[in-house]
């Protein structure tokens, strides 16, 4: 229809062993618009992975054989870069940090209000959405020998496009669009769309955007921490 969007009609990929969850969330995202696709586990998502191109995975953490976070650290490993969304009863902060860690968007505990759920989908799929060529930066963004391109969200450079995820796009198209700048924690969750996401939380996706941008992670010439205050990108040759 004229005005849909990505957030409005992605096709989704629920990956649950409750088949009781299950059937509630397909028909329920089914209404809020949605394309629904079920899976009752890894090998299931897999199989669906391979032949669809899905928008979003919404994937349990807790599944009998392959966990979501095993599956998950494999899409990423393997330069899947899908978004996903967890969903764990273990909601605890060294639970939510893990899954970022291996790659995940956001995590929602159990039990958790559908509506919200809906919310937190629409939300990364605005945020790996690229927003209108007006609302981006004028042009590329040099690191080194490679230029961040936010209207295309390609990082590429002599050896070709280097693979982003959603939520390192996201970070790298945030702190460019105000380089030089030191962003808070806060500042950053909140630009993300995930400012419940904690300070731990962005230190990890930082971890892994200096892993794509920076010739040694370790010794940072980009991306700078600041002391007591965050995050400053400082692009050059």
């Amino acid at each position: 229809m004229p005005g849909e969007t990505l957030v409005d009609t992605a096709h989704l990929l629920v990956v649950d062993d409750d088949a009781r969850l299950r059937s509630l969330l397909q028909r329920f995202l089914a209404e809020q618009g949605f394309r629904v696709t079920v899976a009752a586990d890894a090998a299931a998502a897999r199989a669906a992975l391979t032949s669809v191109a899905f928008d979003l995975v919404v994937l349990d953490v807790m599944m009998p054989g392959e966990s979501g976070l095993e599956l998950v650290e494999s899409l990423r490993r393997e330069g899947n870069d899908v978004p996903v969304l967890m969903l764990t009863a273990r909601g605890g902060p060294d639970d939510r940090v893990a899954g970022f860690e291996l790659g995940a968007d956001d995590y929602l505990g159990k039990p958790f209000d559908p509506r919200e759920l809906a919310l937190r989908i629409r939300t990364i799929l605005r945020r790996v959405t690229p927003p209108p060529p007006q609302l981006l930066p004028a042009a590329p963004v040099q690191l080194g020998m490679r230029w961040f391109d936010a209207e295309r969200s390609e990082l590429r450079g002599p050896d070709g496009t280097v693979r982003l995820t959603g939520g390192e796009a996201s970070l790298l198209a945030a702190l460019a669009r105000r380089a030089g700048e030191v962003l808070s924690r806060e500042d950053i969750a909140t630009a993300l769309g995930t400012p419940e996401a904690g300070e731990r939380a962005v230190d990890v996706q930082v971890t892994r955007l200096r892993r794509k941008i920076e010739p040694d992670p370790r010794e940072p010439r980009f991306l700078h921490t600041i002391r007591h205050r965050g995050y400053v990108l400082r692009p050059g040759p």
